[in-house]
Order: structure tokens, then C-alpha cells, then sequence
């Protein structure tokens, strides 16, 4: 799949199959993450794959939108590096490169939040991420449970704007 294709058939899924992802898929995934924009190639991200289920199930249980991370097969916690000064935008790279890669491959996927959640320093602590990075997203991944969502989305002509507002 190109990747126009895959920005535009991209959605947020929250039901998944029972099928296990394999490792390949996965790094294929994270590796995508990692090549992501970074302001002055900091790279300050560091990716935790987590397919226990035990694991995924606490998660789910932390993360007040996230309960569907249980029924997933994967899901890839990024954190970042907390003194980058652009640890959100750079971390929000990685994980928007993570989504198109999953959709490219096949694979569904849903964002959910870290920064500045309640949860964030619990879910790091689980995964026995030192203190000095930051849970910046975790990613819900596997194969679609049915047809993907579609919701509507607003036309170009109404949010494109040439030269002023």
C-alpha cells in the first residue's frame, strides 16, 4: 500500500481479532516509528512492545480510554526522553508513523493518550521504564474485528485556506 493510500484508509479501531501479530509485523511497525521527523535528530523515543496479556490487561485497566489495549494483541507504549524540549511533537511523530505503518500493513490500530494522563507514571513504572522518560502515547494493535469505522470527516474546502485565513 502506498502511502497516501494508507494516510487515507487509516482509522481508529477498538475491536480486534484474536489473531497474534507476528514479531516481523511488529518491528516493521516500531522501525517506522523510530524514522519519524525529530526535531534536530534528538531522537529522544524509546518503544515498549507488550504482548502479555496479563500486562495489556493492567494497562487497560489504568488507561481510562484505553480498555480495549486487553483485547488487543499488541500494544507499543512510546515514551520519550522528559528534558527533550520536544519530546511531545517528536513523540507524536513516531506514534502517527506507528498508525500508517499498522494500516499499510494490514493491521488496526488506535492511539491512546499518555502525556499528561493520571496514569502515565503507573504505566511507566509497570513497564520498568527508567524515571527520566515519559509516556508520550500507547498504540492498540492487531488484525480488525470487522469493517474499520469511517466517521465523517471534514472537506477539504471547508479547513484548506490559501495565503490567509
Amino acid at each position: 500500500m502506498d502511502a497516501v493510500t494508507a494516510l487515507k484508509e487509516r482509522r481508529s479501531v477498538r475491536k480486534f481479532a484474536g489473531k497474534p501479530v507476528s514479531k516481523e509485523m511488529i518491528e516493521q511497525v516500531v522501525d517506522c516509528g523510530r524514522l519519524a521527523a525529530t526535531a534536530r535528530n534528538v531522537q529522544p523515543w524509546e518503544f515498549v512492545v507488550v504482548t502479555d496479556q496479563g500486562t495489556r490487561d493492567e494497562i487497560a485497566r489504568l488507561a481510562d480510554y484505553g480498555k480495549f489495549i486487553s483485547s488487543a494483541p499488541v500494544c507499543i507504549a512510546v515514551f520519550c526522553q522528559r528534558d527533550a524540549k520536544y519530546y511531545l511533537e517528536d513523540g507524536s511523530a513516531a506514534t502517527q508513523n506507528i498508525l500508517v505503518a499498522a494500516t499499510a500493513l494490514g493491521l488496526a490500530s488506535c492511539w491512546v493518550a499518555g502525556d499528561k494522563k493520571e496514569y502515565a507514571e503507573k504505566v511507566r513504572e509497570l513497564l520498568g521504564v527508567p524515571d527520566r522518560y515519559t509516556l508520550v502515547s500507547m498504540v492498540a494493535v492487531g488484525y480488525p474485528d470487522g469493517p474499520a469505522p469511517s466517521p465523517k470527516k471534514r472537506g477539504l474546502d471547508e479547513v484548506l485556506h490559501w495565503e490567509k485565513f
